[in-house]
This record gives structure tokens, sequence and C-alpha cells, in this order.
């Protein structure tokens, strides 16, 4: 599949054939895309782009809240779409995960505890993929890499590479044993450098800004497993 940038000027897309589907995205600021003011992060950028003249204009919820970790999402997950919509009374045909790193961080010291204790998360994940996997189909999108040298993160909030991989490669390993596809974002970013990635995120070290936003808007537009959903293997820019 072609590369697609979503612009002002893509006035529409091809037209599709398959029918429109109720789409639910949940978990925390990466989902509610906290740190975009001009666009308001991948998943309101998708949800517009599904929004164009002529597209298969699936309907898509942002769930997202910020500082969320995997517990609590999990407890949400159904009560959130029960009442939205054309999701009233039913459940969505399509679930996208985000979540994970607010469980990650040392609390008050870089040694120090993790927010989420790490088999504590391990068990906690297992239960959130469950839960929802019993519902509909479902796609889980990683994490991106902080920025390491702006910790601490609102002064007691330690994040650092190594336990974000320990604690995205538990969900990713807890994903394919359920053969549930994940995006790796967080490996997709360390491989370019410390500047590359440094440009996408906020001052804050934690949250990807509209550059962030945009590379992971096109990431999961180019994600194989979502691009199926599509309905069209390609986009066709109508300048």
């Amino acid at each position: 599949m072609q590369t697609v940038k979503p612009s002002s000027s893509m006035l529409s897309v091809a037209p599709k054939l398959c029918q429109p589907l109720k789409i639910v995205a949940l978990g925390d600021s990466l989902v509610y895309g906290y740190g975009d003011p001009e666009k308001g992060g991948w998943v309101e950028q998708l949800r517009r782009w599904w929004m164009l003249p002529d597209s298969v204009g699936h309907v898509l919820y942002n769930l997202g809240v910020r500082g969320d970790r995997t517990q609590q999402v999990s407890q949400r997950l159904e009560a959130e779409f029960r009442h939205r919509g054309e999701i009233r009374n039913c459940v969505p045909d399509l679930i996208i995960l985000s979540v994970g790193v607010n469980d990650s961080p040392r609390l008050g010291r870089p040694n120090g505890k993790n927010c989420t204790d790490f088999n504590q998360f391990e068990t906690e994940i297992y239960t959130l993929l469950d839960k929802a996997q019993k519902l509909c189909p479902v796609l889980f999108v990683g994490m991106i890499p902080v920025n390491e040298s702006k910790m601490p993160f609102l002064d007691c909030l330690y994040f650092n590479h190594e336990d974000q991989y320990r604690y995205k490669e538990a969900t990713r390993t807890a994903c394919q044993q359920r053969k549930i596809p994940y995006l790796d974002i967080f490996d997709q970013w360390m491989s370019h450098s410390e500047n590359w990635r440094n440009e996408r995120i906020t001052n804050d070290g934690i949250h990807p800004n509209t550059l962030g936003y945009q590379d992971l808007l096109e990431a999961v537009l180019n994600w194989d497993e979502l691009s199926r959903y599509h309905c069209q293997l390609d986009y066709q820019l109508k300048l």
C-alpha cells in the first residue's frame, strides 16, 4: 500500500464498496491526542479521514483518557461504548487499543518502584486483551519512546527506555499469543536517531507533537493489519 499523507488538499479518496464499520479506540493520551493542538492526534485524523467524501465512512470513537493505565482501560472497556451513538446496545466491529506507557515509569526516583508492578502489569494486560477479544476483533498500537533527558515528568515520574521496552515486549508477546496484531511503534522510532525522535516529542518528553502524530498516523495507515479495513488495495489522491 502506498504511503498516504492526509492533508487539507485531499478532497476525496477512491470510492469504497464495503459496509461502514463501528470502531472504537481505547487507551491513554496517545489515543486522546494530547500534544497535538493543530490536528488532534492520529485517532482524530483517522476519524476525519474516514469522513471524507466517497470514503468507506467508518464511525470511529476516540475513547482515550490521559494518564490511564492498563487496569483503568480494562475497567471501562465495555461501559465506554455501550451508550454511544451507532454502537448503542451492541458491540463494535473493531477495537483499537493503545496503552501501557503509564504503567512503566519509576515513582519518585530513577530506581524507584514501577507505577504498575511488572508481574501485575502482565496479569492486567492479559485481562484487557482477553476481555476485548471476546467482544470483537482487536488491534494494538504500541507506545512511543520517551525523551529520557526530560525526566522526571511532573517532578515525580521517571520514564526510561529500558522499562518501556520490558512493558511493550510483554504486551507484544501477549498479543502474539492471542493472534492480536501489534504495531511496534517503539521499535520503529528507536530505529531512528535521537534527534529524529526528539523532533517529534513535546517539551514534556512524553507526548508526540503534531509531527510525531503525523508519523504515527502514517504508520497506522500503512499497517497491513489495518489497511484491510479500508476495503481497497490502494488510495488515490484527488487534488
